[in-house]
């Protein structure tokens, strides 16, 4: 875990918001259509990719945990090694994400601390997963039906229906997670139906 400083308190009157979904239902798109409409979104999948190369107590971590090869020769974190060596070692992806998770942790409240706005948005994929949603004000889930998903993935990632499949069945299935979700952005049409949803979505939450 990363200690080299304190975990600072949000604002009193921040209130958070988890945005979630399973690979392939729009979340990422979700999250710029609200970005755009002026509030703050931290990625924490992309900040996550950063944190992995610039913390050296936690790259020795990684190191110890998968071995050296875990970052390249340039001292980068190598996503695709990684990627295969957990992927079918359940044990040992939650290992690691014990280690990733704090780290992550730590720099969202950094960065909520320094947010002026009231309302600030997560983009987590494991929302509901580490209960993440327990710390936040509201939950708002991205969906789409299981073969829309599928496609959308193999058109954007060039992955086999097979490869794609395996991913969606390691990750909690949609049923459950719209029983726990605040609030549901249903993502089966195109982009100006999700436009509009998004924008109906953020205007109940703002109102609640």
């Amino acid at each position: 875990m990363i200690e080299e400083e304190a975990e600072p308190e949000p604002r009193d009157s921040t209130k958070i918001i988890g945005i979630t979904g399973g690979i392939g239902s729009g979340k990422s798109t979700v999250s710029k259509l609200i970005e755009e409409a002026g509030y703050p979104v931290y990625y924490s999948d992309i900040r996550a990719k950063t944190i992995v190369n610039d913390h050296p107590q936690l790259q020795q971590q990684i190191e110890e945990l998968l071995g050296e090869k875990s970052y390249d020769e340039n001292g980068l974190y190598d996503r695709k090694y990684v990627a295969d060596l957990v992927f079918e070692d359940e044990e040992l992806l939650l290992k690691l994400n014990s280690l990733i998770h704090p780290a992550v942790k730590l720099d969202f409240e950094n960065w909520v601390s320094q947010q002026k706005t009231d309302f600030v948005f997560k983009e987590t994929a494991l929302l509901f997963e580490l209960k993440l949603n327990e710390n936040c004000y509201k939950s708002l889930l991205v969906t789409a039906d299981d073969n829309c998903r599928l496609k959308r993935v193999m058109d954007r990632d060039n992955k086999t229906y097979r490869e794609v499949e395996t991913i969606m069945l390691r990750q909690m299935p949609e049923k459950d997670k719209v029983k726990i979700a605040d609030f549901v952005i249903y993502n089966n049409d195109g982009l100006e139906e999700l436009e509009d949803e998004t924008k109906k979505a953020l205007e109940e939450i703002i109102a609640s």
